[in-house]
């Protein structure tokens, strides 16, 4: 994504919408291929799966509370889209309430490998969706935070603290 001024920035909600989404994407990725790696510890993988779950809730939290609730109010015509993507939230938080029951406790793998593939199809859908409806109304607002009105700064770029974990260490795979 090109360098953006700061008043570019500021009209570009619906492009950083997208940059978080890579960002999730390729965090649920590796994640899954944690699973299936002998040397990432159980620890290591419930730690992975706790901070990417904080950070999946955090993100639709803050555009139930920000985002959803501007463009109802700034575009109305989007209230029944809003709607379904709310309710796709829900669905997003009991699965992520599986996937944590799951790396906490004994499961094989093939059990959380099953609840990650099923995380990412709801996330992949969810995403695309989302994106297909409301980047352009996101890149119209001129005012708010990223944080505000999507629940999440924009992601470290590559290498970044957030990046450096010990499954990112170990060769998790991009998507761009």
């Amino acid at each position: 994504m090109p360098p953006f001024t700061p008043d570019e920035r500021l009209r570009a909600f619906g492009n950083q919408l997208i940059e978080v989404h890579l960002w999730l994407r390729e965090e649920l990725t590796r994640l899954r291929d944690g699973v299936d790696d002998p040397d990432v510890r159980p620890r290591e993988l419930r730690a992975h799966c706790l901070a990417f779950c904080a950070a999946l809730t955090r993100h639709h939290t803050g555009e139930d509370a920000g985002a959803f609730r501007v463009l109802a109010d700034q575009v109305p015509e989007l209230a029944p889209v809003l709607r379904e993507l709310a309710a796709d939230h829900h669905l997003v938080a009991e699965t992520l309430r599986r996937v944590e029951q799951l790396v906490g406790g004994t499961a094989p793998p093939d059990e959380v490998r099953t609840e990650l593939d099923t995380l990412a199809a709801l996330l992949e859908t969810h995403f695309v969706y989302e994106e297909k409806k409301l980047v352009g109304a996101l890149n119209a607002l001129t005012e708010g935070s990223t944080e505000n009105l999507l629940g999440v700064s924009l992601p470290p770029p590559e290498g970044g603290p957030d990046r450096t974990g010990p499954i990112a260490r170990r060769g998790g795979r991009r998507h761009r």
